[in-house]
């Protein structure tokens, strides 16, 4: 396995496969336990948790704005929290900010804080830092490949040149990749655009996916999307080996790609 930069095509058809909640079970746990809990602590919002946390999981995991930006998923979620539970403060501005800046991040958050002097935007800060503490602060065990997953990547990669989207090296998988395309690698949309430069022919992509921005990064890129179901992981994954692969490799994949895009589409409803 190498990075992008060394990689070179070995074989005549790459699949580009996401890792956080499409190979790796790290999704909801990072929602569970990290991102939602925290928001309820940083605005004192336990008196309305359950609720706010349903609607927390809905935004981020179980609809399609599914792996949204934490900014925006925050300021979709404070918006809500503001009308139905309490008044939060400076919500007007942090909805204009997320739905207008060019960069939702850590940064751009601090930027705000000291050209504003709206409160909300160091809470935003500080829920941030926090979220990226319980992360690190996950256990191994906590993070682990989906059930069929480990079969999946060796069978693709048989086939395919196999690139992973995010960095991660855990549970023997790395074996079956070839090229790793960590964060500072590009965006999911920059980095298929690279590895299309390796030559490879229409029609020889497939992008493999959980989320909305996963579909987007295929169709800007004119590449194959397969969709890997929410709540029906293992599945998705037999299906890939059993159905998909073989009509990917046999150039027979359009039309079975519109069967799966309305099905992705019905299962984030």
């Amino acid at each position: 396995m190498v990075d992008l930069k060394a990689f070179n095509k070995s074989k005549d058809f790459l699949i580009c496969v996401d890792s956080d909640g499409c190979i790796m079970d790290t999704m909801d746990i990072k929602h569970f336990k990290c991102f939602g809990p925290c928001m309820v602590k940083e605005w004192g919002l336990e008196q309305w948790q359950d609720e706010i946390l349903n609607r927390w999981n809905d935004i981020n995991l179980y609809t399609m704005t599914r792996g949204i930006n934490r900014f925006a998923g925050l300021s979709m979620a404070l918006s809500e929290i503001n009308e139905k539970y309490c008044r939060i403060e400076g919500i007007e501005e942090f909805v204009q900010w997320a739905n207008n800046a060019k960069e939702l991040s850590n940064a751009s958050v601090k930027q705000m804080m000291e050209e504003s002097e709206n409160p909300i935007f160091n809470k935003a800060l500080l829920w941030s830092l926090a979220v990226n503490q319980g992360i690190n602060a996950l256990k191994d065990y906590e993070k682990k490949p989906f059930e069929g997953a480990r079969e999946g990547l060796s069978a693709l990669n048989k086939k395919a040149d196999i690139a992973v989207i995010e960095e991660w090296n855990r549970w023997g998988l790395s074996s079956d990749v070839d090229v790793l395309c960590c964060q500072d690698a590009g965006t999911k949309k920059e980095c298929i655009a690279k590895l299309k430069k390796q030559n490879y022919k229409s029609g020889h992509i497939l992008m493999v996916g959980d989320a909305v921005g996963d579909r987007q990064a295929a169709e800007i890129n004119g590449v194959y999307f397969y969709p890997i179901l929410v709540k029906h992981e293992t599945e998705s994954w037999n299906e890939l080996v059993d159905i998909a692969l073989d009509k990917f490799i046999g150039l027979d994949y359009a039309d079975y790609e519109t069967q799966k895009k309305r099905e992705f589409e019905e299962n984030l409803k």
